[in-house]
């Protein structure tokens, strides 16, 4: 089961990178239309969470120590603050529906976000791939 922990944690770390590769698309693409951001969407609202439940399932089954699982679930509650942020940035237009400062900002946020999620799942695979009589270092202020 720590092999399936290892593969799931390195999957999840993968599919978040993939994410930023998205969000360029969407923005990048010419003209710009709804279906932009299809990739980042899918990806973020469909295989995050899903690879999210596996690699805390797998962490569980691999018998990793409490805070880590517990760290296999951060990423998971991010991810629903990403959506948050982003139907908030979007909620913040003018009447014209133009951006707006406010909703520019929370649209950064939206970012910051995205690489706070990454830095926790590289703690994750870090954990994952410590031996397993190595202590912890979710619990040490890491």
């Amino acid at each position: 089961m720590r092999r399936a922990f290892v593969i799931t944690s390195g999957a999840l770390l993968a599919a978040f990178a993939l994410q930023f590769v998205f969000a360029a698309v969407g923005a990048f693409t010419q003209p710009a239309e709804d279906g932009s951001y299809r990739l980042h969407s899918f990806t973020g609202m469909a295989v995050i969470p899903a690879l999210c439940l596996l690699t805390t399932l797998f962490a569980a089954l691999a018998r990793a120590p409490g805070r880590v699982i517990g760290l296999t679930l951060l990423p998971l509650g991010l991810v629903l603050l990403q959506v948050l942020l982003a139907a908030l940035a979007n909620a913040f237009t003018d009447p014209s529906g133009a951006s707006t400062p406010l909703g520019l900002t929370i649209g950064g946020l939206h970012a910051v976000n995205g690489i706070v999620a990454v830095h926790v799942v590289a703690g994750v695979l870090r954990e994952a791939l410590k031996p397993s009589g190595q202590p912890s270092m979710a619990g040490a202020g890491a």
